[in-house]
């Protein structure tokens, strides 16, 4: 009798705080559950994180029950994706650098976008990397002297650099592009397709 192994998918991890801005992650967590076009392999699997494990609650009022906690989420991940809001400047916040910090010593995939990108750079994160954020201004009053890069400032809706993405906060079709593309969740055709579609429409 023949048996079909079961291909594992990998986990991506949102991290969400309080206050999330619920749109930036959702283009990337669809196109990851569902495939980035009909019919297509689905290599991901998304998982939310967020301090506690008690329901957070979006900018657009959404709740979310988290599926783990900064203290109890899994290690075998692909990728961590910090999306913004209006928390990434808060005590709870802290508690993301250390978890940041592990997924680049251990070479994993790190998104952020908007805020999430901010927060980065006052870490220090974005020092070595071409990235992006809400504007170089921003970067610079959340960096302080932390942040030594400026230099690598991309005027861009999104940057892909190494294993980082950065995005503006109406930068998410980009984000989740560029996502894609460093997951080769599917052919860079079809990932350009996609953003096609999303980016223009039906009505050209």
């Amino acid at each position: 009798m023949r048996f079909l192994r079961k291909t594992m998918k990998q986990k991506v991890l949102l991290v969400l705080l309080n206050h999330y801005a619920d749109w930036e992650g959702a283009f990337l967590s669809s196109a990851l559950h569902t495939g980035v076009m009909p019919g297509g392999e689905i290599k991901y699997e998304v998982h939310t994180v967020a301090p506690t494990p008690d329901a957070i609650c979006s900018i657009g009022g959404l709740r979310t029950l988290p599926d783990y906690t900064f203290e109890h989420m899994p290690k075998d991940y692909t990728a961590l994706v910090l999306i913004g809001g209006n928390r990434w400047n808060s005590p709870e916040a802290e508690k993301v650098a250390p978890l940041v910090q592990d997924a680049l010593n251990k070479g994993k995939i790190v998104g952020a976008i908007c805020s999430g990108a901010s927060f980065l750079c006052s870490h220090g994160f974005l020092n070595n990397v071409r990235h992006t954020g809400n504007g170089l201004e921003q970067l610079r009053q959340w960096g302080g002297k932390q942040y030594t890069n400026e230099s690598g400032y991309v005027e861009a809706q999104a940057v892909s650099d190494k294993n980082i993405v950065t995005a503006n906060g109406v930068g998410y079709l980009e984000f989740t592009r560029e996502l894609l593309l460093l997951l080769s969740a599917n052919s860079p055709e079809a990932i350009d397709q996609w953003y096609d579609f999303y980016k223009n429409g039906f009505v050209r």
